[in-house]
């Protein structure tokens, strides 16, 4: 283990416990969020991050790139991913969805010219979307109190380490492992087309959530959930049921909205996470 990555991991486990302590003088009324004080500071600072740096960056790149030339770099790098998804298939034992994320790679990496072109949703082979908080998930791992992450938005203790997970075999890290450059660019390029994507509903956010904040937590909650058991959770104990997630009336939708709060590294499941009140589909994996 080098000097580097030791500290980082020492890091790492101070930062949860002194959270956990925390949790203590800083608990509320909901079960889920008892570190609410702290995690809307992180919210705040996260919004701001956004509002200063990734999102003009992001509206800039869609000006400057085509529709075509984004939808390139996004299927490049879903077929990356495909690979933690069908590794996360496999040990979730969803043999036959395994399977097919890998033809998905097969097809899409030669057909698709290194995956800029996604042949294989055009053959028939269904796009998933699995990371190592959804296996926890599966192995029957609570998702622990909700927490905001700095620079990433939306999570909770279980995805959070299901997160480091998944950046110690993100693809990106292991194939440029010794082009440093190139890694660390395709990494900023992954976040900014990421965050270029998600422009428009973020500002449907923006307009329609009375409080950004609990909207987004109570969406990534639910989204979360969803996605651990396939879209059909079991029933939950009244206790634990999640609130409704509470928009503006249709009369106010037309006023000036609160900020999103949302940061860059989170911008991708909150979409998705909206899609059970609105009817949007889940889109890809961000990887910390």
């Amino acid at each position: 283990m080098t000097l580097s990555a030791a500290r980082f991991r020492t890091a790492l486990v101070l930062g949860l416990l002194s959270l956990t302590l925390f949790a203590g003088c800083a608990s509320t009324n909901n079960p889920r969020d008892p570190l609410e004080p702290l995690n809307r500071a992180v919210y705040q600072f996260n919004d701001a991050l956004d509002k200063v740096v990734m999102k003009p960056v992001a509206t800039v790149y869609r000006e400057v790139l085509p529709d075509f030339a984004r939808t390139g770099v996004t299927n490049f790098f879903n077929n990356l991913y495909d690979i933690l998804t069908a590794l996360n298939s496999l040990l979730q034992g969803k043999i036959a969805d395994a399977a097919s994320d890998v033809g998905r790679i097969a097809v899409n990496t030669t057909l698709g010219l290194a995956g800029l072109i996604d042949f294989a949703t055009e053959v028939g082979l269904e796009k998933h979307k699995e990371d190592f908080g959804q296996t926890l998930g599966r192995w029957g791992i609570g998702d622990g109190p909700y927490l905001q992450v700095p620079f990433f938005g939306p999570s909770s203790f279980r995805d959070v380490l299901g997160a480091y997970v998944d950046f110690r075999v993100d693809p990106i890290r292991w194939i440029w492992r010794d082009h440093m450059a190139t890694r660390n660019s395709l990494w900023g390029l992954y976040f900014v087309n990421l965050r270029a994507s998600l422009l428009d509903s973020t500002k449907i956010l923006e307009e329609a959530a009375l409080d950004p904040y609990e909207f987004q937590r109570d969406a990534y909650l639910q989204r979360r959930r969803n996605l651990v058991y396939d879209g059909n959770p079991p029933p939950q104990k009244e206790e634990d049921e999640l609130p409704e997630l509470k928009t503006k009336p249709r009369t106010e939708l037309d006023e000036p909205g609160k900020p999103s709060g949302a940061a860059f590294g989170a911008q991708q499941d909150l979409a998705a996470e909206a899609a059970p009140a609105e009817g949007r589909a889940p889109a890809a994996r961000p990887a910390i």
